[in-house]
């Protein structure tokens, strides 16, 4: 179990720092350059060798690594995740007075979040800016690193029924607290301040609350995270770490970051883009590959989509399927979907059961009870602009979508073993 906390300990930490879907891939990237991948542009004539590794961004939020065999190749193996969490998204012109006393900031929700988790809470704000001056646009991660803003529940005096469901309006119960009207104008100056520019300079931006509790480890025996954005940063982490630790021999090893799951993969940097497409077919050019060698090599290619999956609820068995209930530190969580919301087919259990088995890492699997309608994931949108055999896993975790989710502290060591295994091909 040591080794295992190491690593959710390191998991915990990646989190932490990647406040943003921005943030996740500007960490990411500072891990690759440090450890000798190069950045390719799309707008570039790229120039790929064998052995060598790279990367390439989209949108400042979505991301693919890969490495090269030394040897010609016989095809991708991608592992995908993404970046993006369900949050509230600061609007334009986001400052709102109430009665000549308080300063609220205007948002709409992001993903689908359980709302009931966001109250209460010390938050704050963070992304991009897109600065412009006379050398040209420039985008700017920004991260208010202050305990900002509330989202301040109604209290139970004024709503006897608080205990008995409430449903919520963004628009009304939402809002958050930013203080006093002496604030106004404030947040604007502190983005500014973040970027290093003027205020006038910030012509665009993309700004998220986040939660300011760090995750953390847990449980009678350490065996349960506590963490915002554990879906899907855990698979981020592991997709990452093994694609750093691990030289492949035969196949093209990638870590496909993807942004805007949470709201249907339908953006340029989405799963449903041809981001992924574009970049199989620029390697394959750049290294003299025909048409048909380029589908060849997709016929003997394989996909991992890493987005977490469903635990047995301790308090809610009965929304389980009978047979197949995932629980925490049990390892791998195979995804099935009669309705291929899910990916996996008997061929992709097959093989990512082989390699479960090969790394020595304990695999379960999930399947939504057949009265529930359950949600769709990378792997098959994805297969939309890419075709190739694929399975969709995750690790198992407790309320999904919240605030702060509740994961298992040796389920993030299994995942980049295997997926190191993977990357060995």
């Amino acid at each position: 179990m040591k080794k295992d906390l190491k690593c959710a300990e390191r998991c915990i930490r990646f989190i932490d720092e990647s406040v943003s879907c921005y943030h996740a891939i500007g960490n990411v990237e500072r891990r690759l350059v440090e450890s000798g991948f190069t950045e390719l542009k799309e707008k570039d004539e790229w120039e790929i060798k064998s052995g060598q590794s790279y990367y390439v961004k989209r949108g400042g939020s979505s991301l693919i690594a890969f490495r090269m065999p030394e040897d010609d190749m016989k095809g991708f193996h991608m592992m995908a995740s993404h970046s993006d969490s369900p949050s509230f998204k600061v609007k334009t012109n986001p400052e709102m007075t109430v009665e000549d006393q308080y300063l609220k900031l205007n948002t709409e929700g992001y993903g689908g979040m359980i709302y009931s988790t966001w109250f209460d809470r010390s938050l704050s704000v963070a992304g991009r800016v897109v600065t412009g001056s006379k050398d040209g646009l420039k985008e700017v991660n920004v991260n208010i690193e202050e305990d900002l803003l509330v989202i301040p529940s109604l209290a139970i005096h004024m709503n006897r029924d608080a205990n008995k469901g409430t449903e919520f309006n963004p628009q009304i119960d939402l809002l958050p607290l930013m203080g006093s009207c002496e604030a106004k104008g404030w947040l604007a100056q502190k983005l500014a301040l973040c970027a290093g520019v003027q205020k006038e300079e910030i012509l665009g931006e993309d700004l998220f609350l986040y939660v300011r509790e760090k995750g953390r480890i847990a449980g009678a025996c350490q065996e349960l995270i506590l963490a915002p954005r554990l879906d899907d940063l855990e698979c981020v982490y592991a997709s990452l770490e093994a694609i750093l630790e691990e030289k492949p021999k035969e196949y093209c090893a990638m870590c496909v970051i993807f942004n805007n799951e949470e709201v249907g993969s339908h953006t340029r940097q989405g799963a449903a883009s041809t981001f992924l497409k574009d970049t199989l077919e620029r390697i394959g050019e750049s290294i003299g590959k025909t048409r048909s060698d380029y589908l060849r090599l997709l016929a003997d290619s394989f996909m991992i989509s890493a987005d977490n999956a469903h635990a047995l609820h301790p308090n809610h068995g009965e929304k389980a399927d009978p047979v197949n209930r995932p629980v925490l530190n049990g390892g791998i969580v195979i995804k099935h979907h009669g309705g291929q919301k899910y990916t996996t087919d008997g061929y992709s259990e097959a093989v990512m059961k082989e390699l479960c088995r090969e790394a020595g890492v304990p695999f379960q699997h999930y399947y939504n009870r057949s009265d529930i309608a359950g949600g769709s994931t990378l792997g098959n949108i994805s297969a939309g602009q890419v075709s190739v055999p694929a399975v969709d896993i995750g690790l198992a975790q407790l309320a999904m979508h919240s605030a702060v989710e509740t994961g298992g502290s040796a389920d993030v060591g299994y995942l980049v073993e295997v997926l190191k295994w993977f990357c060995r091909g």
